[in-house]
């Protein structure tokens, strides 16, 4: 998902006035800074389709439920946050109306504008999530996926995927293949390497 470059600060109760009323723009929430999303590159879109297409066929009738960027995921009462991709197995999320309270995992794919929050604010906010275990950031200018993996309450494994390796979500008992991920993206090169 691509942040936009301007962010502002609100109350809680103005966040879910403005996401109530948004139609065709998401915005997330962390610690009162609200950040308007626009949507990524075809690049992008591909890569979250392509593995919420193989999240969804492993999962299949399995207690859990995996979800696009559409809904939104409450970490805590002040962090309100889309990821790409979001699975949950807790049976209370099921049925829910309004947002995720106890994703498993999450994932994020990376674009310029939003790498750095990625790989900062929101892993913090990740983090201190209890039921998060496991945190997946796919690169969209090269084959590498990286996973971070709760082992304790404080201290996560990290964990880096290429194109022929088998990516392995251990907490959702699944894997698959890193290429798949990039099944019909094609990378631009220039003189330097990948675009």
């Amino acid at each position: 998902m691509t942040a936009l470059p301007h962010n502002f600060m609100m109350s809680v109760e103005e966040y879910f006035q403005l996401e109530a009323n948004a139609t065709e723009t998401r915005y997330e929430y962390i610690d009162g800074i609200v950040t308007m999303l626009a949507g990524g590159t075809p690049d992008h879109a591909l890569i979250a389709a392509n593995l919420t297409g193989i999240l969804y066929n492993l999962l299949r009738g399995s207690s859990c439920r995996v979800y696009s960027s559409d809904i939104v995921v409450s970490l805590s009462e002040k962090c309100y946050v889309h990821p790409d991709v979001t699975v949950s197995c807790d049976s209370r999320d099921q049925g829910r109306s309004d947002f995720i309270r106890y994703p498993s995992l999450v994932v994020e794919v990376l674009s310029p504008s939003t790498e750095s929050r990625d790989r900062n604010e929101k892993f913090t906010s990740y983090r201190d999530s209890p039921t998060i275990q496991e945190y997946m950031m796919v690169n969209t200018n090269q084959k590498v996926i990286e996973l971070y993996r709760r082992e304790k309450k404080k201290l996560w494994s990290y964990i880096i995927f290429q194109a022929d390796d088998e990516v392995e979500l251990t907490r959702l008992g699944i894997h698959f293949s890193a290429a798949d991920v990039y099944e019909n993206v094609i990378f631009h090169t220039n003189e330097n390497g990948p675009a």
